[in-house]
């Protein structure tokens, strides 16, 4: 069987660290992993510099995303500058014949430019957020997300944001197990949903204080089937209220309820794919009180039902 192929642009004044998101993800051999027929390809002739001072080399041209399955524009060099129309007419016809088009980070504004993202929502790193709904008004901007999956459409927030995107890709493909696989080779948290906010004042605890809430939200994580509220949480940690309000939104980026749905729900999917429980099962161990509940929100975060996911991933 033909290994899917996953093309992605390069350009002069890369990042380096953009371009070897994608790569790492797809263009390295996972044993036990699908195998993908990963290709750079570029717009320009070579050598590329990088904005870390190396230069690389580039073996095939445009013609790469003619039969590509998923085409990756992994980040642009100015958002002022306009793509080459070679470039835009290349992933419109991709588009067009039902490849996936992926923009990460800077790379929504390659993917506005060529007008993919009309109508559609999609997001972008936050310190460009503005002047990209400025620039493009007839896209729906959500600056406050990873990243957004549209259909056969897909743009990441800024730099790690475009990791997740990938392992989502990678993860919506074939299943969390294999996904999960990549993330712990990478040492990377195996799945953070799109939703989560992409701007964290403090990602990592740095007080006694905040790594007893780490622990607790480890606790949490494994303790899902049960009820927690933000005041009984505040209790557990031995904070007031208001102390352990601002030290999550800290931790975390979120609130206490939005982060509490977005792990049921990614346990929810972990057991739909991975196991042959019922929705009712599921729905208790991750704790949404009923399967009413559990189909409500799964719905309203997918845009399918739990029993139409697991179909999708398990046959």
């Amino acid at each position: 069987m033909k290994p899917p192929v996953v093309t992605v642009v390069a350009f002069d004044r890369i990042s380096a660290f953009h371009l070897s998101v994608p790569c790492v993800v797809f263009g390295e051999a996972h044993p036990g992993l699908p195998r993908f027929d990963f290709r750079v390809c570029a717009f320009e002739a070579g050598p590329l510099t990088t904005t870390a001072g190396f230069e690389v080399m580039v073996r095939h041209g445009l013609e790469a995303i003619d039969d590509a399955d998923t085409v990756i524009v992994p980040s642009w060099h100015d958002p002022k500058a306009p793509p080459p129309q070679r470039l835009l007419d290349a992933l419109g016809a991709a588009h067009r014949r039902g490849a996936r088009v992926v923009g990460l980070c800077l790379g929504a504004f390659v993917l506005a430019e060529a007008g993919l993202l009309d109508g559609r929502k999609a997001t972008t790193h936050w310190a460009y957020a503005k002047a990209f709904a400025h620039r493009y008004p007839q896209v729906q901007v959500d600056a406050d997300v990873l990243y957004i999956d549209d259909g056969n459409v897909l743009t990441s927030a800024g730099t790690a944001a475009g990791i997740d995107c990938c392992l989502h890709l990678l993860r919506q493909d074939y299943g969390s197990e294999i996904a999960n696989i990549v993330a712990r080779r990478l040492v990377t948290p195996p799945h953070r949903q799109g939703g989560q906010a992409q701007f964290i004042e403090q990602p990592l605890p740095t007080t006694a204080r905040d790594s007893r809430l780490a622990d607790l939200l480890g606790w949490v994580r494994a303790n899902l089937q049960q009820p927690h509220t933000l005041d009984s949480l505040a209790e557990k940690s031995l904070m007031s209220r208001r102390t352990f309000t601002r030290h999550f939104r800290l931790l975390t980026g979120d609130t206490v309820g939005n982060w509490l749905l977005c792990e049921r729900l990614s346990y929810a999917q972990q057991l739909l794919e991975t196991t042959d429980q019922a929705v009712e099962s599921i729905a208790a161990l991750a704790g949404f009180g009923s399967p009413e509940s559990l189909r409500h929100h799964f719905r309203q975060a997918f845009g399918v039902a739990p029993n139409a996911w697991r179909k999708t991933f398990r046959g």
